[in-house]
């Protein structure tokens, strides 16, 4: 049972959110994009750098205001939930990103968000609102940093002082007014190791991701074959890339999660070349059940190891 006494609002809604298994959570006031964020998402948009993924291009209006997703909106409460794992995959075998380790974060994540949000309307009976977890036009990463999660990388992923980048982001935006944190004072200064590291050169500029040079989006959201000038430079990313995050100096601070639907099983961890490439349909249903990496299909993981092995033969 919280101890409540004498706490704002705002403060027993951060107590109960680390009851729940959150890592950070901040509030920021609800308020449209700032315009500099608007003009760079508009360019990047212009230039096609999201390559096929279509739905990043819809409801541009509502990503640079949410308050279009709820009425009378007013706050917005971010949560940050570790993904890093205790137990890796050795680094010979075809390589999962460590978001895929696990169960799909989209249901463990909106979960504990949904446990925090009926909290707060039982404390305070005329909140409205919803809950996002990475599926609706919201700028997850902004929205952190404006509520002093973090900071926006030069990798362009949410940097957490003293944690890292290995984490989950969600959203609770609700129609009261609580007590709001204030950005952070933090930034990658002179470092450029994620866009020297990057093996596709998929940074640009600093700050700016080209999808159709990036491994992720190769082997993960692309439904075509892979771009025949990324092959080669895919190393054994299999499914994912994580190696922007891996050089980061601030995932020095990485710990190993406490979630247990995030821990890998063995069968997983045993999911070497020659098990890779004799897995059936079925094997496929039975790892992944429940976990993101079905969101490449089987005929996708078929598609990465054929560039994979198409690489060595080369």
């Amino acid at each position: 049972m919280m101890n409540t006494a004498g706490m704002s609002l705002s403060e027993q809604i951060k107590q109960y959110a680390f009851s729940v298994g959150f890592d950070a959570v901040g509030i920021c006031r609800m308020e449209e994009v700032d315009s500099l964020t608007g003009s760079h998402l508009r360019g990047w948009l212009k230039k096609g750098y999201q390559a096929d993924m279509d739905y990043l291009s819809r409801n541009v209006d509502k990503r640079l205001n949410p308050g279009l997703l709820v009425e009378g909106a007013k706050s917005v409460i971010c949560i940050a939930l570790n993904y890093y794992p205790a137990e890796k995959q050795p680094e010979t075998v075809p390589q999962f990103a460590y978001y895929a380790y696990g169960k799909d974060y989209h249901e463990v994540v909106k979960n504990k968000l949904y446990r925090l949000y009926d909290f707060i309307q039982s404390i305070c009976p005329q909140a409205e609102g919803r809950v996002f977890v990475d599926t609706a036009p919201v700028l997850e990463r902004y929205w952190a940093a404006k509520a002093g999660i973090g900071f926006i990388g030069k990798n362009t992923m949410l940097i957490m002082p003293g944690k890292g980048s290995f984490y989950f982001l969600g959203e609770i935006i609700v129609n009261i007014e609580l007590e709001y944190d204030k950005p952070l004072s933090v930034s990658c200064g002179k470092c450029e190791r994620c866009q020297t590291a990057c093996p596709t050169g998929a940074f640009d500029t600093a700050y700016c991701l080209n999808s159709h040079k990036c491994i992720s989006y190769q082997t993960i959201e692309n439904k075509g074959d892979i771009y025949k000038n990324i092959i080669p430079y895919m190393g054994n990313n299999f499914y994912g890339c994580d190696i922007c995050q891996k050089v980061c100096p601030f995932n020095r601070f990485a710990a190993p999660n406490k979630v247990e639907e995030f821990s890998p099983s063995d069968e997983f961890l045993s999911l070497d070349q020659n098990a890779v490439g004799n897995m059936t349909e079925e094997d496929y249903r039975r790892i992944f059940k429940g976990s993101a990496v079905k969101r490449a299909k089987f005929s996708g993981l078929m598609r990465n190891l054929k560039a994979l092995n198409s690489k060595r033969i080369d």
